[in-house]
Formats: C-alpha cells, structure tokens, sequence
C-alpha cells in the first residue's frame, strides 16, 4: 500500500496543474460545506438564544394599538375647527392583571408593567421623551437583568409609593457621564426622584429586555408601579401636525412565569379567553408564546442547516464528477502503462487499487488543504462583518467524510475500467 501511495501521488505531480484543478471542485465543495453551515448555525443560533432569554416557561401578553378609523368622528375640538382633540383608550387594565392572578393556576410570577413617555433631566442633562417603565421587584428576575450599583425596586417602594429610580446603563450615561448616579435626585416630568440603583449594561440584542418595543433597553427608567400609576396617570397626550390625541392605556406588558413548560401553553390559551371578557374584539392585546417560538426556530434551524448542506454538497458532487473526467481520461493515456504492468503480473485488484489511490489522493488533499479555508471564511465573516458564526466539529468531518467518499465513489469506475482492459489489447495501444 505505501509503495502504491508514493507511485500515485508521483503520477499526480507529474501534471500538477491538472491535479490541483481536479482538487479545486473538491476544494470549494469542503470549503462551501463548512462555511455555509457555520454562518447558518451561528444566525440560527443566535435567534434561538435570543428567544430563549424570553423564558421558555413565560407567557407574555402586551398592549396592541389597534388600528385607527380616520373617517371616526373626534371626540372633542377646542375651539379651533382645524385642530382636534381624540381620546384612544386601549391595552391592558389592571383588573386584567387581577383576573389572571385570580383564575390562572400554576403561576410562580406575574409582572406588570405601565409604560410612560417624560422628560427627564439631571443638572443640564436632560432626555426628552424618555420611556419610563412602572413595574415590579420581580421584574429584574423574569426579564434577567444584572444590577451593576446600588439595587432595584423593592416591595417596600410599592407599598409606600416611594419616588425611586432606576437607570439602565445608557440612561446613566446620558444623564450622570462620569458621575455617580447613587442617591442623586432626578427629575422625571414634574416630579423629582432618587436614583436608587444602575442596571449592567445588557446585549442590545436581547430580546427578553426589549419588554414594550424594539427600542434599546439600556435607556430605560425604572419606577414603581404604584409610583407610576398614581404620579403619571394613564393618559398620555400626543400632539401631531393639525391634531392633538389623548392615549389611555393602563398596562403595556403583563409576564406570567410558570412553575413548568407542560402549563405554558394552557396558560396562553386560557389567557385568551380570560381577556376576551374586557376586550370583546381582542384587537387590542396580544399573546406571546416564548416557548412555541422557541420550538419553531429549532425546526427552522434544522430545515435551514438541511438545504444549506444540500447546497453545498452540490459542490462536492460537481468536484467528484470532475475527478471522475480526468480519472477516465488518465485511464486512456496510460493505457500502455496498465498493459506491460498485467503483462509482468499485476492482478486486476492491483490496478484498481492504484487508480484508487490516485483518487483518493485528489480528494483527500484537497479536503484536508481546504478544511482550513472553510474554517477561515466564517471568521472573517465575524471580523468584518455583524454576522455571527459558530463553528462546530461535525460540519468540518461531514465535509471532510463526504469528500473521501466522493473521492471512492467517482473513483471505482475509471479503476474498474483500467483493471479490465485486456493486456494484449492495452499492450498495442498507440
């Protein structure tokens, strides 16, 4: 075997540009193979985990504003015919929250959350429009966020209204710069607060935080509940070119957490028909599943990973395909060669064997070279891009199996061919 290894591989050199362009079909194909797999696994992968941090055991339910009639009548004018006054009243209520908790079982965690619209400002600082979340203790724990000074809301804040504050990391930034916000007093509309705590700064792709909107979380406010629905109220005034509109909604977000994955979906249904009573058209809420969409991204990912392997075994495919041409016409030229090797007693096997070799050679060279490739393509995709790749073992041997395999498969024939030539006939050959 290792003398029929060292004449195949000295064939091959003898034309080395016609094997190296026999190898690159091979090459692209293990290259393709990994590459294509490693962006899709890292694309996929990151979806999931995003969804993942949702809480596989939540059930999320959001205010929805429900789309507007423009030839509606206005509720009221104020006494200028060209500018009008309406008053919106959607979402989520807090008896809502209190007919869940009352008839849902199996909850561990309910967090409500009122979303609100202020200036906010510090010294010269100041953030207009800034989103102010009233929310619970228990909201830090669901939405799995990491305090970085200081501490977050406590019951003792709900209870006694308390006028305290919470930073994400880019509100403190905005507001304090270097500065310690610790025990600095802030003020959001007309009221003035104590910030009490910082968050750590979160990945801005996390979708557990992203709570009401895709806005980034690390500039959000956080206050009591109890805080915000006593000192902001729910009616939200929103001036446009020519009009004027009052949105009146009590709760933006309610998270239920459940004790086990078997209540999630249950809980979601029974949620539905639960919220139907207050909101008859169920037009203005939504019910989000993090668990189904969990389990859908899995099934994509796995149908994703399938056509993009598909694609790029194509290539290997086209590269075995190609090894075969020049194997069969290497049988041709060395027609001769097969003859006196017969004739001095070479067996059938030993000619196929040495044509095999030869094959293996080609894809095996040009697998191993080009594995380094496709392992390079995903990071430099990383580097210079914002894609995420994820490498992993078993695309790297899929190629590289698939590879020696196309090399022995499209290698049998052109070796069969060689090994049945007769030796008087091959001897005679011009």
């Amino acid at each position: 075997m290792w003398t029929t290894l060292r004449l195949g591989i000295r064939n091959l050199l003898l034309h080395k540009l016609r094997s190296f362009l026999t190898m690159l079909g091979t090459i692209l194909g293990v290259s393709s193979v990994i590459a294509m797999l490693a962006i899709g696994e890292g694309s996929k992968r990151h979806a999931v985990e995003q969804i993942r941090k949702l809480g596989a055991t939540n059930v999320i339910v959001r205010s929805v504003k429900p789309d507007q009639d423009n030839d509606a009548p206005a509720s009221s004018t104020n006494g200028n015919s060209n500018r009008v006054s309406r008053v919106l009243e959607y979402g989520l209520r807090y008896d809502d929250y209190d007919r869940l908790l009352a008839a849902v079982p199996g909850i561990k965690v309910a967090v409500p959350i009122a979303m609100v619209r202020k200036n906010v400002q510090f010294g010269r600082h100041r953030v207009p429009n800034a989103r102010i979340l009233g929310t619970t203790p228990d909201y830090i724990r669901v939405k799995k966020l990491a305090i970085d000074r200081g501490r977050f809301l406590s019951d003792a804040d709900n209870s006694t209204t308390a006028n305290v504050v919470v930073l994400g990391a880019g509100a403190a930034a905005r507001l304090f710069g270097y500065q310690d916000p610790l025990d600095k007093p802030l003020l959001i509309g007309d009221g003035a607060y104590t910030v009490v705590g910082v968050l750590d700064t979160q990945d801005p792709g996390n979708a557990s935080t992203a709570a009401i909107d895709l806005q980034d979380f690390n500039n959000d406010i956080y206050v009591p509940i109890s805080s915000a629905r006593r000192r902001f109220g729910e009616m939200q005034r929103i001036v446009r070119a020519g009009s004027e509109e009052f949105e009146k909604t009590q709760l933006s977000e309610i998270t239920l957490c459940m004790e086990h994955e078997d209540l999630v979906s249950p809980t979601a249904a029974m949620a539905q028909t639960l919220l139907k009573v207050g909101h008859p058209l169920g037009t203005d809420f939504e019910i989000q599943v993090p668990l189904e969409l969990l389990n859908q991204a899995k099934r994509e990912k796995r149908l994703w990973n399938i056509v993009l392997g598909s694609i790029a075994g194509i290539s290997l495919l086209v590269g075995g395909i190609g090894i075969m041409n020049i194997m069969l016409a290497t049988v041709t030229e060395r027609t001769r060669e097969i003859g006196i090797r017969r004739a001095i007693g070479a067996k059938r096997s030993d000619i196929v064997t040495q044509f095999l070799m030869e094959t293996m050679v080609l894809s095996t060279t040009g697998g191993i070279l080009w594995i380094f490739v496709g392992i390079a393509i995903p990071l430099v995709v990383t580097s210079y891009s914002e894609i995420e790749t994820a490498l992993s073992v078993w695309p790297i041997v899929l190629a590289f199996g698939i590879s020696l395999l196309a090399g022995v498969v499209f290698g049998v024939y052109p070796a069969r061919r060689a090994a049945m030539l007769d030796p008087i006939e091959a001897l005679r050959h011009e």
